[in-house]
């Protein structure tokens, strides 16, 4: 049974269940293993150990961006083929999730205050891109991807080279960010105009500064 055969009411039921368990609970499993699992947590120290909390926060909350943005956009998606990808496409991204949550715990942070405001404008935003058209909606999946991976890169940039488990976690959420932009155009979208890019940009940017802190 697929999103067209299902009744509001249990559309309703079904998302409302997957925003808790992305905003507030924890998720079922991860295909595959925390990177850098089986490296040695280094010393850092206090100014080091905030950063990295931070950085590991604003990830998080991006990955809860993802999941409602795929959700929103497989809600709306006309062809089914676009549509199970957009849905396959958030399982895998509940690995990154799952290890930025793990993370953040271990190095005693928490996540951000704002993660009900990520979704909710994310899955509106998904939705949105979705009524546009299953080109649009992979365009705006591909320049989503290509703007998280600058992110990614600036965090390498700055957090501690003696912070090991977080840069391995970083590093393979980069390569599978890419993997999916790339998966979005080649499946057909449209690149977006400038405009629109730059406020993805802006936005992207309001809520990296605001997660780093809270």
């Amino acid at each position: 049974m697929n999103a067209r055969q299902l009744s509001i009411i249990d559309l309703m039921i079904i998302e409302a269940d997957k925003a808790l368990t992305t905003i507030w609970g924890v998720p079922d499993t991860t295909s595959r293993p925390i990177p850098g699992c089986e490296l040695d947590e280094n010393e850092l120290s206090v100014a080091e150990r905030r950063h990295s909390v931070a950085l590991m926060r604003i990830n998080d909350a991006g990955e809860v961006s993802a999941q409602a943005l795929y959700q929103g956009q497989a809600l709306t998606a006309n062809l089914p083929d676009v549509r199970q990808a957009m849905e396959q496409a958030a399982l895998e991204e509940n690995d990154h999730l799952v290890w930025c949550q793990a993370r953040i715990e271990a190095l005693g942070g928490r996540r951000s205050l704002l993660n009900p405001f990520w979704y909710a404008g994310s899955f509106a935003m998904g939705a949105l891109a979705g009524k546009f058209g299953d080109n649009w909606s992979l365009g705006f999946v591909a320049e989503t991807e290509k703007q998280v991976i600058e992110h990614l890169d600036e965090h390498l940039a700055s957090i501690s080279e003696q912070d090991l488990k977080s840069r391995a976690v970083i590093e393979q959420m980069k390569v599978d960010e890419a993997h999916h932009g790339s998966l979005a155009i080649e499946a057909g979208g449209a690149p977006l105009p400038a405009p629109v890019k730059t406020l993805m940009g802006l936005m992207s940017k309001v809520m990296t500064r605001t997660s780093y802190w809270l």
